[in-house]
């Protein structure tokens, strides 16, 4: 087996990752005031918060072309692959990896298996990391994919927002409608349901809310026997999330703890200062 990963550009890499030599990454569209953009080609994120500061309109996702996709999956074949994992974002976020089981077959010679992360950013992120570790090492395809099985089903966030409007507008919070009108002075904690973002808990100040997420995480720990990362992602929030990284490093100094952030697309859907607190397995 060749076994080529393809994930998002919405996944949390580290640089190190982004150069492995069987990683392809498929870019998401966003559009800003009308101007489309590919996350992670012509916009980065810190650009991105910019432009979004200035924008007279809500910014759009898209998903990428189907032609640009089969393009890439013909080129994997051509250079020998006969087998592609191609993890991506929850499909409560986009239905990509919904279009993806339409086209798979469309490639003879190419095991195409779309893989819904159920989330995005840094755990996903993760399972990409696995997937590339247990192929390195041999892996067979049943333990490569039980291997980012685990990371998932092991993965929990909660997410601070600053402003709903974008979630909800963008049709993103399942239960937005009934919430929306008494948010006022509450700081959400949402979390996502079976890939799609909820209502977790209403609380009344933004440090009560981090301070609820902080006690939701040690819940999860305590709760959960396999180790367990813990991750701090922002959009466009750096001193907050150094300052949760570093109250989560004193609590657990033995833990693996990572700062990430949510780029262009996913950070057109929560708004600018969302910050997001979480578990994954190891």
């Amino acid at each position: 087996m060749k076994l080529a990963i393809v994930t998002d550009s919405t996944a949390y890499l580290s640089e190190r990752i982004k150069q492995h030599p069987d990683l392809f990454i498929i870019p998401i569209p966003v559009v800003v005031d009308g101007t489309p953009y590919e996350e992670g080609v012509n916009i980065e994120t810190a650009e991105f918060y910019r432009l979004l500061n200035q924008s007279q309109e809500f910014p759009t996702t898209s998903q990428p072309a189907l032609g640009e996709v089969l393009n890439l999956y013909q080129e994997l074949r051509a250079k020998g692959y006969d087998t592609v994992i191609s993890i991506h974002l929850s499909e409560g976020i986009s239905g990509f990896v919904r279009t993806l089981q339409t086209i798979k077959d469309e490639i003879s010679g190419l095991n195409v298996i779309p893989y819904d992360s159920t989330i995005t950013s840094v755990p996903m992120g993760y399972m990409v990391e696995k997937a590339l570790e247990l192929n390195d090492q041999k892996q067979s395809l049943t333990e490569i994919i039980a291997g980012i099985d685990h990371i998932r089903d092991t993965t929990a966030a909660y997410i601070i927002v600053d402003d709903l409007n974008n979630l909800v507008r963008g049709g993103r919070l399942t239960n937005g409608a009934a919430i929306i009108g008494g948010l006022l002075k509450i700081k959400p904690i949402l979390t996502f349901t079976a890939g799609k973002i909820v209502l977790y808990e209403k609380i009344r100040s933004l440090k009560k809310a981090l301070q609820r997420t902080e006690e939701i995480i040690e819940e999860q720990r305590q709760n959960n026997p396999a180790p367990l990362r813990l991750y701090v992602i922002h959009a466009n929030n750096p001193e907050l999330a150094q300052s949760e990284y570093e109250k989560l490093q004193q609590k657990y100094p033995d833990a693996q703890i990572e700062i990430g952030s949510f780029g262009p697309v996913i950070g057109a859907h929560l708004g600018e200062k969302a910050i997001a607190l979480g578990v994954a397995g190891e």
